[in-house]
């Protein structure tokens, strides 16, 4: 079973669904903003990533946080906030047989779908 949680819009959520369908690997789409997320889901991904792989440091709704947002940064600040605003969660977070991949890149979706 292979998940794919993004936001549809996302144009590297494009590139990977993309990749998917051309490579015919049968997947579900999760749309954080659409199906939302709950804390537990978060917190559960956040222990076998790490907060600092997940949180999404280039998008515009990071970047539109306050210094001291920035700064005070740590596991429970960085959850509250991509709860809060699912689109600070890096895309695409990809769960493919137990494997948390984060982001896409063509190699590394063709050494795990190979």
């Amino acid at each position: 079973m292979t998940t794919m949680y993004g936001i549809k819009n996302c144009d590297t959520i494009k590139k990977a669904r993309k990749w998917l369908s051309t490579n015919d690997v049968e997947y579900t789409f999760h749309d954080y903003r659409a199906d939302g997320i709950d804390a537990k889901w978060l917190e559960e991904v956040e222990a076998i990533v790490g907060w600092e792989t997940l949180l999404n440091k280039r998008g515009t709704t990071f970047r539109q946080l306050s210094d001291a947002q920035k700064e005070n940064l740590n596991t429970q600040t960085a959850l509250a906030l991509m709860l809060e605003a699912p689109a600070m969660i890096k895309r695409p977070l990809l769960i493919h047989n137990d494997q948390h991949i984060v982001g896409f890149k063509d190699a590394q979706y063709q050494e795990i779908f190979k």
